[in-house]
This record gives C-alpha cells, structure tokens and sequence, in this order.
C-alpha cells in the first residue's frame, strides 16, 4: 500500500495509528474556528493521534438555496491559513470547481473532492495538478470497486498522493448505510482508507430543506470501521451542533471527542497488535 505523506511530520498508511481529520462542518466565524482547532490539537497532543484539521469555506451542496453557505472562499482561506500558522496544523478543505484547487493548494495539504462530485473528471485531474494529496469521498451512488476509475483519473497526473474516503452508500430515501466489508474492498486499490462516521449517520435532505442525521450512532460505526482496519478517520465536530449552520445533527460535541477518541486508539491499537504481515488478507486468530 502507499504511504501518503501530508507534511514532513504525518504520513498516512502502513501499520501505525490512525490520523484524525477533523472539525467543524463549515466555517462560521473565526473565533469558532480557532478553538475548535486548538481544542483539537490539546486533545490530540495528549492521546498521541496526528491530526488534520477540517473545515469547509463554502457548502456549495445545501439541500435549501436559502441554507448559509459559510464566510467564502478568500475570507475562509485566511482562517484556515491562520490556522495553520499558528497551531502548526496542516488543513483539508474541500474544492467544488476546477478553478478553485490551485488557489486553495496554496493553503491546504489536502484537497477533498466531495462525494458528489467524486466522478468529476476535469475536478478530479485539477486537484491532482496541484500536487497536494486529493482526498476523494466515494459518492453514496457508487460501488467501492468503482473507485478504481477514480484513481486512474488522479494517478493520470502522476500524483500518488491519494486518500479514499467511505461516508455511507444511498439506501432508499433519506437513508445511508455502511457496509464494511466496503473498506476492504477500497484498500484493494492500494491507497490509504478513511472512514468519514459522521457523514455516514446523515438522513440527506431527511428535514425537508436542511439533512438530518443521528449523532449517537457514530461512535458504533466508528468502532467497527476501526476493527476492520482503516488508516484515517474524518469526524466533523462543533462545539455546540445544535446551532451549527450545516450538518448540526450528525456534527459532534467538541466537549465529547477525548473520550470517543480514546475508544477508537483502544480499538485501533489491539489490531494493530496482531501484527498482519499483509493487512489486506483476513487475520487469522489462533
């Protein structure tokens, strides 16, 4: 598998733990963004876990044209650039249109293609060029060896920075599911696997003109993702989601990330202790 290497201090892949990608759906104001990243980073420094910090400066995809979309492109930016400064973090944000992936790699040190747009050709190669890790969900309409295609686009440009995201697949209306046996499928492709848990409880568009989601069931599949076996974990997290301005019932309380992140190294650290010479092959217990 390849290892991905996001700055000179994180690298993702091979048999070590996780790395956390994380925060809040979108960027609401710049005092919010900033403890939510230092909090981060206090909780992450004392349990050991490297951490990417996640924020959106614009949620093109809202189910309401009147839904808020954030503070824009330039103004998010200069958060997230201050972000990383002054918390030495490195960022993931996403990118919506080609044009956007060469002004937001100046900041970021992974571009994140959403999961609608994951088939997005002309996108997909844009990101690429950029030289940054690409950080592709695979849409809730696709099957996780089709992401195959999705990475012979990426891999056209001789970029092999690349991270493959599960966030939950389309069962029925307003409905996701997450078949696991999907992250071993995706690790076939030999790129490092995320496991998005908290877009995987939504109920898209599931409240009319805003989407639902059920923030309890996270840490559950969270625990069985990590059991599986996957390299990253992306969790969006706010420090109040009931007033959150996108995603708020399936974001998670800043106040409760320590105690579900010691469950995950918990998890994370007896498979790693197995020692699979191949972790792509089933584990035999003896």
């Amino acid at each position: 598998m390849h290892i991905v290497n996001i700055n000179d201090q994180i690298a993702i892949g091979g048999n070590k733990r996780f790395t956390l990608l994380a925060g809040p759906c979108a960027i609401e104001n710049r005092e919010m963004a900033i403890y939510t990243a230092r909090t981060l980073k206090q909780v992450c420094e004392q349990l050991g876990i490297n951490l990417v910090f996640k924020a959106s400066y614009d949620k093109a995809n809202r189910s309401s044209v009147g839904s808020s979309r954030g503070v824009g492109m330039e103004k998010g930016l200069d958060i997230l650039q201050e972000i990383k400064e002054s918390l030495q973090l490195p960022i993931v944000t996403d990118v919506h249109e080609t044009w956007q992936c060469q002004r937001v790699a100046q900041v970021a040190d992974i571009l994140q293609i959403p999961a609608f747009l994951s088939r997005q050709t002309d996108l997909l190669i844009a990101a690429a060029e950029t030289g940054r890790c690409v950080n592709v969900k695979k849409g809730q309409f696709m099957a996780p060896w089709d992401m195959q295609n999705v990475v012979k686009k990426i891999e056209s440009t001789g970029n092999r920075g690349i991270l493959l995201t599960e966030r939950g697949t389309s069962f029925g209306y307003n409905n996701l599911i997450v078949d696991m046996t999907g992250l071993v499928e995706m690790r076939q492709l030999g790129y490092p696997i995320v496991f998005d848990a908290t877009h995987s409880v939504q109920k898209p568009s599931g409240q009319g003109t805003s989407t639902g989601g059920n923030r309890n069931m996270v840490p559950y599949l969270l625990r069985a993702a990590l059991a599986v076996g996957v390299d990253a974990l992306f969790l969006e997290v706010h420090p109040n989601p009931e007033i959150a301005i996108s995603d708020g019932p399936n974001q998670l309380y800043l106040s409760n990330i320590e105690n579900i992140l010691q469950q995950a190294i918990a998890i994370d650290d007896l498979l790693h202790s197995l020692n699979t010479k191949d972790n792509n092959q089933p584990i035999e217990i003896k």
